[in-house]
């Protein structure tokens, strides 16, 4: 991927500067670097952070960068790591660029996480304090989680699971990861929608898996394309996000729901519905999970809690039924024994009190108030961009003009202090066009509409 290549020249850069210089000799600024290598600011920082641990170069906070002094200490020659460790796995920064937290004085105009003010955090608050308190939240707790919060995730998937059927694990991205690692074999394919959550994909590949894009529209996945890819392929494992895709926000349709639930099981194949943004549905009513109407053990169901609450609230879980539901429950004890006994029952506490579901009403009423916003921005000060259709999630997916690249627009974005990620990493492939991911869940409306007027100027800017 670009971004990888980029990262590669930015340390090769910042190797080079730091051994020519003297000890205290400024290094290129973050911007400089952004500009020179075409880079955006998470993989700047990331490699100007992996240079420091080398012992090349001094990070002063607020300050910048500098050449570190040639002592016993930090004159030690690391380069041969890169050879031991060989060639990088492809997109392994991805996710932690996703996930960067920004500089305090910059505007998230993307996002991960709801804003602090929409985060319950009073409420999560006291569960943990009260959880704390129980002497039974300290002993060992079983693998696949406790019984209470297990029934809680099977009840809310709704149709055939049970709580026997659920293992609880440290967020989405472990339970993705757990999953490709269960399910498929290295060099299986696995197919996904494209564009789709780069998480995901990253995951994958981790597992040693060959993603293979199906393209998707507002209406979700094509399953005649998903049908040739399953032919074509052979394989058995199809990620999906049938409610507010992310990026794109497409909830897969009725009729499309059937086709696709047709075609999964004429190949015997697995479909994992990533219900990310359960709870995020601002216009209209929600349609049911797809395992809901699953009878024969095809869905795995991947459902988390940390955004729809709070980052900290790292707990999620996996629903699968039968050998598939063993098979990831010892993958996941592979990985980690279980999660922290506190936080699930801080989780339990906060999910089955009133509070949850007010918390539910109130923020599904900000996040509507919030994407109105945006969009109103959008078209006043960047009328040419084409805004995909969304009726919930945290997302807008922005096709740009075809004279703009989209990673000169995120650095040009930066340099104005404005966050936003390109839209080519959310593609196994390579991308039909330009996009951009804007997030409207992560900050509050002025500060989305002045984000937007940067933006505009920086489009100004890329254009010249």
């Amino acid at each position: 991927m670009d971004e990888d290549n980029a990262a590669a020249r930015v340390i090769e850069h910042l190797r080079a500067a730091a051994r020519s210089g003297r000890a205290g000799d400024r290094m290129p600024s973050v911007r400089e670097l952004m500009a020179r290598h075409r880079a955006s600011p998470a993989t700047v920082q990331q490699a100007i952070q992996r240079v420091a641990a080398e012992g090349l170069v001094e990070v002063r906070p607020g300050r910048g960068s500098y050449v570190a002094p040639r002592t016993a200490a930090t004159s030690h020659d690391l380069s041969w790591q890169a050879v031991a460790l060989g060639e990088g796995r492809p997109g392994e920064d991805l996710v932690a660029n996703l996930v960067a937290v920004p500089k305090p004085e910059a505007i998230p105009l993307t996002s991960g996480y709801l804003d602090p003010d929409l985060q319950p955090t009073d409420a999560l608050g006291a569960a943990l304090s009260r959880a704390a308190r129980r002497p039974a939240s300290w002993g060992r707790v079983p693998v696949e989680g406790k019984e209470e919060l297990r029934a809680w995730f099977a009840k809310e998937a709704g149709g055939e699971l049970r709580a026997g059927d659920i293992t609880v694990c440290a967020g989405a991205q472990e339970a993705l990861a757990t999953v490709f690692r269960g399910l498929g074999d290295r060099g299986d394919a696995v197919l996904v929608e494209s564009p789709t959550y780069l998480g995901a994909i990253a995951a994958a590949r981790d597992a040693g898996l060959k993603v293979v894009p199906v393209p998707a529209d507002q209406d979700g996945v094509r399953p005649d394309l998903l049908q040739a890819a399953f032919e074509r392929t052979g394989a058995k494992v199809f990620y999906c996000q049938p409610l507010h895709a992310n990026p794109h926000g497409a909830v897969l349709s009725d009729e499309r729901r059937t086709e696709v639930m047709r075609i999964v099981r004429g190949v015997g194949a697995f479909l994992v519905e990533d219900d990310w943004a359960r709870g995020f549905t601002i216009d209209g009513t929600a349609p049911p999970t797809l395992v809901s109407q699953d009878t024969d053990g095809h869905v795995v169901y991947v459902r988390s809690l940390t955004k729809v609450a709070a980052p900290g609230l790292r707990v999620a879980a996996i629903g699968a039924r039968g050998p598939a539901g063993i098979r990831l429950k010892n993958t996941r004890s592979r990985q980690d024994l279980y999660v922290a006994g506190p936080l699930q029952e801080a989780a339990i506490d906060f999910v089955t009190s009133p509070v949850w579901r007010r918390h539910l009403r109130t923020l599904q009423q900000s996040l509507r108030s919030r994407r109105d916003a945006l969009r109103r921005a959008l078209g006043e000060h960047l009328p040419e961009l084409e805004i995909a259709r969304s009726s919930g999630g945290l997302h807008l997916w922005a096709q740009l003009p075809h004279d703009v690249d989209d990673l000169e627009l995120t650095t040009a974005a930066a340099a104005r202090d404005v966050v936003v990620f390109p839209g080519r990493p959310w593609f196994a492939a390579e991308p039909p066009g330009s996009f951009l991911r804007l997030t409207y869940g992560g900050a509050p409306e002025h500060v989305l509409a002045e984000g937007v007027r940067r933006l505009a100027d920086a489009m100004v800017a890329v254009r010249r």
